[in-house]
């Protein structure tokens, strides 16, 4: 994909998310106002338990599972090959009662389950993914989809029960990223409320979020409200982030145009070892020299984007602290793909559009100014990963692209929960950086027109 479509779409992008319509009443009346949608509240904790949670995740006792199995184990998966799994818990005997055990238990071992539960990892997407498996005579069975799950538990009839089906679904209660154990409550309908507090971690920049469910008694799960807990800083969508970058101390800065500038110097840095890097992996797994190169360029582009963020992080009383990457060796080309997925369709093709936006409409004509020759090397840098996603998903197996397309999703679904933060005023008008509402339509247009 070149540049010249990326700027196209993201023309139209900034031109229908940010478009304001006018409803009329008709010719000579005043416009229509609606009244803004009524905000839900957080459910009151005061009746909630704790979530029961064993070994990092939701027990799977109390289980009304009918017929029931000689065993029911919670596993999971390693997210990058060779996609190891682990025994995490179990509740009876396994293949207990099958016509021969070892053959049962071999079969469990050998499920080859790659993909488990939808789950928001850490962007380095080093994570896993957790699975149930259930043994009933010579039957091995295992659940990945939040669908299985629920076909498998009946009638959600117990806490544990709406737990775990709240876990198969994508929220976390009991460990990582959970910032807090999650509570749930019978009630007096048949259902469950079921409340996960999340950590979404961008580099140094972690924010809580709480999320309200309610679990019906047939399984249905619905998210009644999304609550921001904690701030984060919108600095997570600048540049390309090399694997191995280090945390680095928070700045102290009290204006808060000289810290977002003073961390995208730092991002922008880092992102010159990102495409060093990417040069070397492209090299490594063949790609064509016009990939290499451009990668190589974009390096040179970073160069004098980490000058010109530095200057205004200076001009606003803060100094940039250098980035720290951890030297680690040349990764599989399915890593550096998922990488490429996440940082650069995703994240850096957003960021990019952002960057656009900041040149049209940031008030300070420093910042408009170096923002725009930003906006246009960030959109080739964008273009790049989407080349490189069309040179190697050719020859990729259906399973493969179809893991990409669920890191994608997933880097999105990250991506809103940072967009949702509100912004610093001076970060809005001056620095013009878009409003939670205007991040979430831009988000939108692009996931119609380009992430589908």
């Amino acid at each position: 994909m070149n540049a010249d479509r990326l700027r196209f779409l993201f023309s139209r992008a900034l031109r229908t998310s940010l478009a304001t319509p006018l409803l009329l009443a008709g010719c000579g009346t005043e416009p229509v106002v609606q009244p803004p949608p009524t905000k839900p509240e957080p459910v009151d904790l005061s009746q909630h338990s704790d979530v029961a949670c064993a070994n990092g995740l939701p027990v799977i006792t109390g289980l009304t599972i009918e017929p029931a199995p000689d065993a029911i184990q919670l596993r999971d998966v390693d997210r990058i090959p060779p996609y190891d799994d682990h025994l995490r818990t179990s509740e009876g005997e396994a293949c207990a009662t099958a016509s021969d055990p070892r053959a049962c238990l071999d079969r469990v071992e050998a499920l080859g389950v790659t993909r488990g539960f939808p789950r928001i990892c850490g962007l380095s997407m080093e994570c896993s993914e957790g699975f149930l498996v259930t043994t009933r005579g010579d039957e091995v069975t295992a659940y990945t989809p939040p669908e299985s799950v629920r076909a498998l538990l009946g009638s959600i009839d117990t806490p544990e029960e709406a737990a775990l089906l709240a876990y198969a679904s994508g929220y976390a209660l009991c460990g990582y990223p959970a910032y807090e154990r999650g509570k749930v409550r019978a009630l007096p309908d048949g259902s469950f409320s079921v409340v996960s507090i999340q950590d979404y971690d961008c580099e140094t920049n972690v924010y809580e979020t709480r999320h309200d469910l309610k679990v019906t008694p047939s399984g249905v799960v619905t998210e009644e409200g999304t609550f921001p807990l904690k701030e984060g800083k919108p600095d997570c969508v600048v540049g390309r982030r090399p694997v191995g970058l280090q945390g680095a101390p928070d700045g102290g800065c009290e204006d808060a145009r000289g810290d977002y500038f003073a961390k995208a110097a730092r991002l922008e840095a880092a992102a010159i070892h990102a495409f060093l890097r990417l040069h070397d992996e492209l090299a490594l797994h063949g790609a064509t020299r016009e990939l290499q190169a451009a990668a190589l360029a974009s390096a040179r582009d970073e160069v004098r984007h980490t000058g010109a963020t530095a200057r205004l992080a200076l001009r606003f009383g803060a100094t940039p602290v250098p980035p720290a990457v951890t030297s680690l060796p040349l990764r599989p080309l399915d890593e550096v793909l998922l990488d490429n997925t996440v940082e650069g369709c995703v994240r850096e093709t957003y960021g990019a559009l952002v960057a656009h936006h900041q040149a049209l409409h940031a008030k300070d004509p420093e910042i408009r100014e170096a923002m725009a020759r930003i906006a246009d090397d960030e959109t080739r840098h964008a273009g790049l990963s989407w080349d490189i996603d069309a040179w190697a998903r050719p020859a990729l197996s259906a399973e493969q692209q179809a893991s990409l397309n669920e890191a994608r999703r997933q880097a999105i679904a990250v991506l809103r929960e940072e967009v949702a933060v509100p912004l610093d005023a001076h970060l809005s008008a001056e620095a013009g950086l878009p409003s939670p509402a205007e991040g979430l339509a831009l988000l939108d247009t692009l996931e119609q027109s380009l992430w589908t």
